[in-house]
């Protein structure tokens, strides 16, 4: 083997923990899109927060722990590439939309087309809204995460912390600008907003450090042997 075939070789080699997190992001960039159409409530409150925020999360730990392990460079372009399976999956549904429904379904199953076409047709709002709050809330988390990382490793509690911080923050943002941008006008968002901020920010400091830590030991296990 030539050393320019030994470069390509070692170039397509990648962690097992980045392959991993790179499947379970794009994953969730396209599922966050479809659960945020429904509201769930905050009992026993009448606040609510949109459904998405559960897989949003998700790649808030996936950013962070990207961020901690391959440095903030590698985590910005996983969040721009994230655009792809969105759009690639916004454009199929709109051809799923598209296409005549069988005949099948519209004699027997006449309700669940009229409740699949009324769901999907109207998510355009909220998947133009997404990537809005997606990219800055993101790249925020990032910024923030890496900032306060200072110089070294850091402990655990410090990785912890800061991932709570940039969660928090970067969450909050993202709360307001996702949910004005989805759902004004269509109804009072006061309580949706309140309570999406607030859900946010508590399992930004309650869930969100055991999930990067979690996450980091993780990548950490799957790459063992590269060690």
């Amino acid at each position: 083997m030539t050393g320019t075939e030994t470069a390509a070789a070692k170039g397509l080699h990648i962690h097992r923990s980045l392959l991993f997190m790179l499947l379970l992001y794009g994953g969730m960039t396209v599922v966050a899109g479809v659960l945020a159409y429904k509201q769930v409530q905050l009992y026993p409150t009448e606040l609510a927060v949109e459904a998405g925020i559960f897989a949003f999360l998700i790649l808030v730990v996936i950013s962070s722990t990207v961020t901690q392990l391959f440095g903030q460079q590698l985590a910005n372009r996983i969040v721009f590439w994230g655009f792809v399976p969105l759009g690639v999956s916004s454009l199929l549904m709109t051809l799923v939309l598209a296409l005549p429904a069988s005949p099948e379904m519209i004699q027997f199953r006449p309700e669940d087309l009229t409740a699949f076409e009324r769901v999907h047709s109207q998510l355009w709002r909220v998947w133009l809204a997404g990537p809005a709050a997606y990219l800055v809330s993101l790249l925020l988390n990032i910024w923030i995460f890496n900032k306060l990382r200072g110089s070294g490793e850091g402990s655990t509690v410090g990785l912890m912390l800061r991932g709570a911080v940039a969660s928090a923050l970067s969450q909050a943002i993202d709360s307001v600008i996702f949910i004005t941008l989805a759902f004004y006008g269509e109804f009072d968002i006061t309580d949706l907003l309140i309570g999406q901020v607030l859900a946010k920010v508590a399992l930004s400091f309650v869930l969100v450090p055991f999930l990067i830590t979690g996450g980091v030991a993780l990548a950490r296990w799957l790459d063992r042997d590269r060690a």
